[in-house]
């Protein structure tokens, strides 16, 4: 479990600084905004990579429609003297989305069974609920963290 937590805490400490970043692109992409800012037209470009001047125009609407591949992105960022950062970037920190899905079970799971004590006219108070609800996310945040997503 401390292992897991570690990971989680290493990912949430890099992954922190792009969630403050804009998320928004260049509308003609990247690459043609790069280009066009160094001054370097397209045919300079596809000698530089080594392509015809019409693929360097393709790619460059391809990446601008995100149907480019990492590969081709690379070769050209390397080729504009850039470097290729790549990261899936959550919304809210990663511990905060454990956490938040092992209460939403947690409180599920208790829900149910409490709805059926109160069927058999044995219905428990809030402060037992609530305890119940905090000890099943525990075991929950203790296990296997695959169970959260099944």
């Amino acid at each position: 479990m401390i292992l897991k937590s570690l990971a989680l805490q290493q990912l949430d400490t890099v992954l922190g600084p792009w969630r403050s970043l804009p998320s928004s692109r260049p509308t003609g992409g990247w690459l043609r905004a790069i280009r066009e800012a160094l001054g370097m037209t397209t045919r300079q470009l596809a000698k530089k990579i080594g392509v015809t001047q019409s693929a360097v125009v393709d790619t460059e609407r391809t990446e601008a429609k995100c149907d480019i591949t990492l590969a081709t992105l690379q070769r050209y960022a390397a080729a504009l003297d850039c470097e290729l950062r790549y990261a899936l970037v959550p919304k809210r920190p990663l511990q905060e989305m454990v956490e938040e899905r092992a209460e939403r079970i947690a409180r599920d799971q208790v829900s149910r069974v409490r709805h059926s004590m109160a069927l058999e006219d044995q219905q428990t108070d809030q402060e037992h609920l609530e305890r119940e609800v905090a000890d099943l996310r525990r075991r929950l945040l203790e296990g296997k963290r695959s169970r959260l997503w099944q």
